[in-house]
């Protein structure tokens, strides 16, 4: 199989799919590749565009054009703020009108489909209903829920499955030359995410983050206690937004001001700062976004570790998520009963839906970890 698609792993059925598609066997117009995160949506999109832009003989360097994003019958958009602008999926759509310049066809994806709210949604419906014989469009989105029927009525889904631990432990181990043990736990704590398993395997910091969460969940015995806890949650999500961002937003300015012909360190023309002005709003949004995420990936952790203890409560022989803290899961178990284990997780549930709803995050973390109080075993309740 093509190293195109060694990123993928336990996809095989979604793979063959798009291969034959590619191949000219049923290759629809529109497509929508769904999965849960990390289950790699976005790059079997880039895998399939590559199979259709590539000419014969050209598939290593089309894959090379794709992957720096310079294809010229390439068109992406991507978005890590809140939603996608309809000012941009307009630019998309009127793209997509371009006959392609060197291939046989015209790619556009659009990653993060599900972040377009229904007006944008529509813009994308009018190209999707007459779209030009030679382009192509791939969308991604969490499920096919996610976006409008009369959109999902015109695509063909391929839909990616959670990879199993240890094919993500194979791909983090090969890929990022890791011990099988360490990508095996990396693997297991992230959940079968394949990004976070190859953070969690090669950034100590993120791995120690992950650790302080579990410990400021598991010692929270008071009200004053689950309200310090939830700031410091806060700061942990932020300080993970701030490592993910702070490198790329410095590699785009500098990107930025090669490309306007500023040395490093000089000094920006007044004629050229509304453009810079631009790039740093839009880093601002992705900021905002990554720190949503942030919160999110620590409330899956969070839920990861009330799983295991509900799990161990009811005796259920599954092996825990957070193995590496068994000891601490088996006192937890103790400490609480079944059905204060399940309110916090409902409580977990809730609290995503309210951040999502842009509640502030510092109340739902506070009335989430409320429900997460257990007093020692000499203590009153």
């Amino acid at each position: 199989m093509s190293g195109i698609w060694d990123e993928l792993t336990g996809q095989a059925d979604a793979i063959r799919a798009v291969r034959s598609a590619a191949a000219g066997d049923g290759l629809a117009h529109s497509w929508l590749i769904t999965g849960p995160p990390g289950s790699g949506r976005s790059t079997l999109a880039y895998a399939f565009a590559t199979e259709l832009l590539a000419r014969p003989g050209d598939l290593e360097h089309t894959a090379a054009q794709v992957a720096a994003r310079t294809h010229p019958d390439l068109a992406v958009l991507s978005t890590e703020a809140v939603i996608i602008k309809i000012e941009d999926v307009r630019k998309l759509v009127t793209a997509s009108q371009f006959s392609p310049a060197v291939g046989r066809y015209r790619v556009m994806i659009i990653e993060d489909a599900d972040r377009m709210v229904e007006r944008t949604s529509n813009v994308l419906l009018k190209a999707l209903e007459e779209p030009p014989e030679r382009t192509i469009w791939i969308l991604c989105a969490p499920s096919e829920a996610d976006l409008l029927p009369t959109i999902r009525s015109r695509v063909r889904t391929v839909r990616l499955r959670v990879p199993s631990v240890d094919d993500v432990a194979e791909l983090v181990s090969r890929r990022d030359e890791i011990s099988l043990p360490e990508a095996t736990r990396a693997a297991r704590e992230a959940q079968a995410h394949i990004g976070m398993a190859h953070r969690l395997a090669t950034d100590e910091q993120a791995r120690a983050r992950r650790r302080r969460t579990m410990e400021l969940a598991l010692g929270i015995r008071g009200v004053s206690a689950a309200v310090q806890a939830a700031a410091e949650l806060l700061d942990i999500a932020g300080q993970d937004a701030k490592q993910i961002t702070e490198e790329r937003d410095a590699e785009e300015r500098d990107q930025a001001l090669r490309s306007l012909g500023v040395e490093p360190g000089g000094t920006v023309p007044p004629a050229l700062r509304a453009q810079l002005k631009a790039l740093e709003e839009d880093q601002k949004r992705r900021a905002t976004r990554s720190l949503r995420d942030g919160i999110d990936r620590i409330l899956v952790d969070l839920l990861s570790l009330y799983r295991d203890i509900l799990l161990l409560q009811l005796g259920v022989d599954l092996e825990p998520v957070n193995l590496a803290i068994y000891a601490d899961l088996t006192t937890a178990a103790a400490r609480a009963t079944p059905a204060q284990t399940l309110a916090t997780l409902d409580a977990i549930g809730e609290a995503r839906t309210r951040i999502e709803g842009n509640v502030a995050p510092a109340l739902a973390l506070e009335a989430m970890l409320v429900t997460a109080i257990r007093r020692d075993p000499a203590g009153a309740r």
